[in-house]
């Protein structure tokens, strides 16, 4: 099956389609899809839709784009809700973390350290529930791989990566897998092909980070996971490949990087 890794299911975009979507991408083949929490506010929205589709799963996280609003308290119910999750076979993962240097006000020095202190928290939470982690690395790769070098969470997904093949070896050597969707589809993105066509295929995971990240046939429509069969079949065509063996790979490597993904698709 194509396995989603990164989908913001339960986005307003979606209204309330999300679980009608999601069982038209079943219908297209996508067996899974992860649903990543963004912030104290949604964790129980992630937990129920997973909870009410055949075909999804979920993360729990503070995305740095939410840091600005959250307190410490938010960290401390992270963690319990963490803990407590570890009976709910579809919790697989925490996320979304990470840290973002492109939107101004993040790059702001208070802000800058206040996204870094929580993503070290974060990552000793996914450290102390061997637990794996979905990376948000926007023009952070870096800064992010200091991190993950320090704490060591169990791998994890650096998320839309679109950076240097040295940091890509880099975050592969920390145990992580490489995160591609619909950027890699346009053909002015010579970067991301490149990384696309070259890597090694066992370190590419799928995902469409719907709504966002639209394929260039969409764009600059709203993405969804029923895009990622044809997201799949493209990375094939760049890879001289046939799109049976891209989603056989990714499927393999999209477990290996979540386990507990793993052992609820038995």
């Amino acid at each position: 099956m194509w396995i989603d890794t990164h989908c913001h299911l339960d986005a307003h975009e979606f209204g309330g389609d999300s679980r009608a979507i999601a069982r038209r991408a079943q219908e297209l083949g996508v067996g899974m899809i992860v649903i990543p929490a963004v912030a104290r506010a949604n964790f129980d929205v992630v937990r129920r839709l997973a909870a009410d589709l055949p075909n999804a799963s979920y993360a729990l996280g503070i995305h740095p784009i939410y840091v600005p609003q959250a307190t410490d308290d938010d960290l401390a119910e992270l963690r319990r809700q963490v803990e407590a999750s570890l009976a709910d076979p579809n919790f697989v993962a925490i996320g979304e973390i990470g840290l973002d240097f492109f939107i101004p006000m993040l790059c702001e020095p208070a802000m800058r350290d206040k996204q870094e202190r929580f993503l070290r928290e974060q990552l000793r939470i996914a450290r102390d529930f061997d637990l794996p982690v979905l990376a948000h690395v926007r023009r952070s790769q870096d800064q992010v791989l200091k991190h993950v070098r320090q704490i060591r969470p169990a791998g994890g997904v650096a998320h839309a990566f679109n950076g240097s093949f040295q940091q890509a070896k880099a975050f592969i050597d920390a145990g992580f897998h490489l995160g591609f969707g619909g950027a890699m589809t346009f053909t002015r993105a010579l970067q991301i092909r490149r990384l696309a066509e070259d890597l090694p295929l066992e370190s590419i995971v799928l995902e469409t980070d719907a709504p966002d990240i639209s394929p260039a046939w969409v764009h600059p429509g709203r993405n969804s996971p029923e895009q990622l069969p044809a997201i799949g079949a493209a990375l094939a065509a760049m890879r001289g490949l046939d799109a049976d063996a891209v989603r056989a790979a990714t499927h393999a490597s999209a477990l290996a990087t979540m386990p507990r993904l793993a052992a609820l698709l038995g």
